[in-house]
């Protein structure tokens, strides 16, 4: 038996969201991911994704393919279980640029849990066997905001994660509202994405201290740390780093700055599983949690988070819901479902997919081989 990568297709798809999808710096009515296959020449094929987001990551599906472009064929030939070997390979060939390496990272995972024969989650930690996922409510009217978090409740959700960062009190609004239709039992976190200034966000956030609010994602913007080292020493609910974080590097920067509580890691951001789990240890060693997010993925990349979730223990929070605002579906059969709330794992190798829409899915725009 050969332990070789084969070939590798890439196929850019356009899936479209339920309704439009607002978070702060703007809306979204459809996500621009780029799927990949690896081939092995041992007869076991893996799936991946890169969901791109030129806000966040500076990448855009178009420029996902020409990283791909680039990366894909020194890929062929090398053995797919060597992932460390190549993740060092695809930062010497291209900086930044995660959610493309991520797509290759995560085909190459699914690719380690088939060849092993195990779910992912079991032979890359194990420590749970179902995550607790949220789901989001893009910002609207606090009225209509508070409706919809009733319809996530009625649904099974026991977590919900609140835009915010737009107007201050109407984001106070927004949060008591929610909490009074909700009840006591939800869990309750917002996310600015970047919205308010520290001022803001140090008012914002001693309002809505009342309304049990569990952690404050991405108050400030990215690159104001002193800005986030000052919210953080103000506020009374913790405060989480999302657009802050994206590689290990950038956790140790902002754990030693005292900057944060709780760090969300995003396959998107940091290029993968493989450098997630640095992340995840790195805020482990220094007494800092951790939440799996995630941008615009299918049923892929959510499997990819949710295994990860379910392998590492300090992964303590999950917002893997990307999937479930998302009209399309690109996965036919396995994947991870969610039923009150919790993600459930298919009894499949891998990332537990078996089949895609290959309607959906076109043919591929690519093939290295």
């Amino acid at each position: 038996m050969w332990l070789g990568i084969q070939q590798i297709e890439v196929y850019p798809v356009t899936l479209a969201y339920r309704e439009p999808f607002r978070i702060a710096p703007g809306a979204s009515t459809e996500s621009h991911n780029v799927v990949v296959r690896i081939i092995t020449d041992y007869g076991v094929c893996g799936w991946g994704e890169a969901s791109p987001s030129e806000r966040v990551t500076g990448e855009t599906a178009e420029t996902v393919v020409k990283v791909l472009d680039k990366i894909a064929p020194k890929l062929v030939g090398m053995c797919p279980l060597r992932i460390e070997n190549i993740v060092e390979l695809m930062d010497n060939l291209v900086a930044g640029n995660p959610s493309a390496k991520a797509a290759i990272d995560i085909a190459l995972h699914d690719i380690f849990g088939k060849t092993v024969r195990k779910e992912l989650y079991r032979v890359i930690g194990g420590y749970r066997t179902e995550v607790l996922t949220d789901i989001t409510l893009g910002i609207k009217s606090p009225k209509e905001m508070a409706k919809d978090a009733a319809k996530a409740v009625k649904r099974g959700f026991k977590a919900l994660k609140v835009k915010v960062g737009v107007d201050p009190e109407e984001d106070v609004e927004r949060v008591r509202l929610i909490r009074e239709t909700v009840g006591d039992d939800i869990q309750i976190r917002i996310d600015a994405n970047q919205g308010w200034t520290p001022k803001q966000a140090i008012q914002a956030l001693n309002k809505m201290t009342k309304y049990n609010i569990q952690f404050a994602e991405q108050p400030v913007p990215a690159e104001d740390l002193k800005g986030l080292i000052e919210v953080k020493r103000n506020s009374p609910i913790p405060v989480m780093a999302d657009e802050s974080v994206h590689s290990p590097e950038d956790a140790v920067r902002l754990i030693k700055a005292e900057a944060v509580d709780l760090i969300n890691i995003k396959l998107m951001k940091s290029g993968g599983i493989h450098k997630a789990r640095k992340i995840a240890a790195i805020a482990e060693a220094a007494g800092i949690p951790c939440m799996i997010g995630c941008m615009g993925e299918s049923e892929i990349g959510i499997a990819a988070g949710a295994h990860l979730a379910a392998a590492v223990r300090n992964i303590q929070y999950a917002d893997l819901d990307s999937d479930l605002l998302l009209k399309d579906k690109l996965v036919k059969k396995g994947g991870t479902k969610v039923k009150n709330s919790m993600r459930m794992f298919p009894k499949i190798h891998g990332l537990g997919i078996r089949e895609l829409d290959t309607v959906k899915l076109g043919k591929p725009l690519k093939v290295y081989k």
